[in-house]
């Protein structure tokens, strides 16, 4: 038996429950600069906790997964949240679980707008980076320190993860 997920549009309200879109419609922003650039503020709440903490700021470059994507692993990382933002204006592939008394949930699969990224927060369950159609670059920004900050779950059957009927990169 198989069993799927079909990815809806990225929302702030849908994604709430696992961290923070990162985008600037209906954002707090305000001129700087003197006028010549806006600021769009205060988009992400990044956490770092644990022994000798710090953030980090990176850059990943992406390759796509075959679509439908069979998830078999997901991961979530105890001590800090983590930010995925594209830099160009592709969309790409967003997957949570809940977290339930025997781990993960089911898949909730959402498709980024061109130019928005997330942001995870500290201890939710995700696949990992899935650009879609193309290799993509992100800034990633997250938790560097001590101690383990990676945990993986294995699901004993994956999951099809599909993107939205009619979808084109």
């Amino acid at each position: 038996m198989t069993r799927t997920s079909t990815a809806v549009p990225l929302t702030r309200e849908a994604f709430a429950p696992f961290g923070d879109v990162l985008d600037t419609a209906g954002a707090n922003h305000f001129p700087i600069n003197n006028g010549k650039c806006e600021r769009y503020h205060d988009l992400a709440n990044v956490e770092a906790t644990g022994p000798n903490a710090r953030v980090l700021v990176s850059i990943a470059k992406g390759t796509p997964y075959e679509m439908p994507l069979a998830l078999t692993m997901v991961e979530r990382h105890p001590f800090g949240s983590q930010i995925f933002m594209p830099l160009d204006q592709r969309p790409f592939l967003v997957v949570v679980c809940p977290d339930t008394n025997d781990g993960p949930g089911e898949p909730h699969a959402f498709v980024t707008a061109p130019g928005q990224g997330i942001n995870y927060r500290r201890n939710t369950w995700h696949a990992v980076l899935t650009p879609i159609g193309s290799n993509q670059d992100f800034i990633v920004v997250d938790r560097g320190g001590d101690g383990s900050n990676l945990e993986e779950f294995f699901f004993e059957e994956p999951w099809e993860i599909r993107l939205p009927e009619g979808f084109a990169p």
